[in-house]
């Protein structure tokens, strides 16, 4: 029970942060840092090997037009650093991975999606491709393409990338052959104007996904017909009333599919959604403070008992119970944390 109940924090080193911390959550919800892991730059975000022995943070850096991606074996300790290598774009924000250790970054600046993949060691080799994004939407951070995350598709050969700057999701196959991305026949759906899609989760059916869009603070449901993606219904991540700024951020879904959060920056706040098992539409069930500032991203515990946010500007991560009958969400405890952005169990 204990080893899955350690999670490992990612930050942005502007401040006062050096790189990836450990932390142990309790199971009444309390929260404990272990100390810094790895001192790395700016790992905004953290991806674990299915085995978990491996995990995988990117730098969010801009050098020569590129940031980096580096490897470390989770050791009880520590996490002992494997390797490292550009991911051929500049400010990589997201990573994910298979079951055959091929791995993604969604390369914001770049407005593009390496490809690389590691051995089962967790040794990195170069990066295999670049698929570049071209377009640009209405709002000022829509100028330029801007990659934010990219997804595997968990029951088909099939990968998602979610770009907030083209306003679109982009659809390829993965070539393991010559190990490339290969846009698929139908290549994009376009999301609603000045929507910024960000990221998405899929449910558990895995029939269909939600889609977060930051800009406009929408979810959006994305189903298939005759093998083309459309969207079906949104529905608005803060309450009709609210009238400052707020920009959506993190999006995760409970695994028996009956709940959804999203969190919000500048509302400050985790919205809560019930799914009808249906139709996968949403119902808004509330909002729950974060007690912090800039919810950039929040994480289910292994049992889904506890939800916890990292709120980057406020340097806290907050555990709160969560009510599998209801979804709602009550604060059980807080610990400082340096700039945190990703959290991974």
């Amino acid at each position: 029970m204990e080893k899955e109940n350690i999670f490992y924090v990612g930050t942005y080193t502007k401040k006062d942060s050096k790189g990836i911390y450990k932390f142990r959550l309790s199971k009444e919800g309390k929260l404990q840092n272990l100390g810094l892991a790895a001192a790395i730059t700016n790992p905004s975000f953290l991806a674990k090997s299915k085995d978990g022995k491996t995990l995988f943070a990117v730098e969010e850096t801009n050098e020569n037009n590129t940031g980096f991606i580096s490897s470390y074996e989770v050791r009880k300790d520590t996490l002992k650093f494997l390797s490292k290598q550009e991911t051929g774009g500049a400010h990589p924000c997201f990573v994910a991975v298979n079951k055959d250790n091929y791995l993604l970054t969604a390369n914001y600046t770049g407005g593009n999606i390496g490809l690389l993949k590691a051995d089962k060691k967790g040794n990195i080799a170069p990066l295999s491709f670049v698929q570049q994004h071209i377009g640009k939407g209405i709002t000022d951070r829509q100028k330029t393409p801007h990659a934010h995350s990219a997804w595997f598709h968990p029951t088909k050969d099939e990968v998602i990338s979610v770009d907030l700057g083209t306003n679109e999701l982009w659809f390829s196959t993965l070539d393991t052959t010559k190990k490339e991305l290969v846009f698929t026949d139908q290549k994009k759906l376009k999301m609603a104007e000045g929507a910024g899609p960000r990221h998405l989760t899929f449910h558990p059916n895995n029939k269909w996904f939600y889609v977060l869009n930051e800009l406009n603070n929408t979810v959006s449901l994305v189903k298939e017909k005759n093998d083309t993606y459309f969207v079906e219904t949104s529905i608005a991540t803060v309450p009709e009333n609210f009238t400052g700024i707020s920009s959506a951020a993190d999006i995760h879904i409970s695994k028996d599919g009956k709940f959804l959060y999203t969190s919000n920056r500048g509302h400050d706040t985790i919205a809560i959604f019930k799914l009808n098992s249906e139709n996968g539409t949403l119902t808004t069930v509330g909002y729950q403070s974060v007690l912090g500032k800039n919810p950039r991203n929040f994480s289910l515990s292994p049992d889904e008992a506890f939800l916890l946010v990292a709120n980057q500007d406020t340097d806290n991560i907050i555990s709160f119970k969560r009510d599998a009958t209801t979804g709602k969400l009550t604060f059980v405890a807080e610990v400082a944390a340096p700039m945190p952005v990703c959290i991974l169990f």
